[in-house]
């Protein structure tokens, strides 16, 4: 992989990179990899509040009634052999 990056702005990698004692293939490569991780973890995860959090719980202990719209796409269910 090549970046295309301002001299400047390598040299602050670079520094940051000595800093870290790392080369800054090394350093580049952790960071990228640790923020693609927070990507994806933000993408795929849904964080609810305590307060979300409790209402799922009751609705799944305590589920509201079928209304006909539900009654409906279940009966369409293709029926299990």
């Amino acid at each position: 992989m090549s970046l295309r990056i301002r001299p400047e702005q390598k040299a602050l990698l670079a520094r940051a990179a000595a800093l870290k004692q790392t080369d800054l293939t090394t350093f580049v490569t952790r960071s990228a990899l640790r923020e693609a991780e927070n990507v994806i973890e933000a993408a795929e995860r849904t964080k609810l509040s305590e307060r979300d959090s409790l209402l799922v719980l009751d609705l799944l202990e305590n589920p509201p009634p079928a209304n006909a719209k539900l009654r409906a796409a279940i009966a369409a269910m293709p029926k299990l052999a």
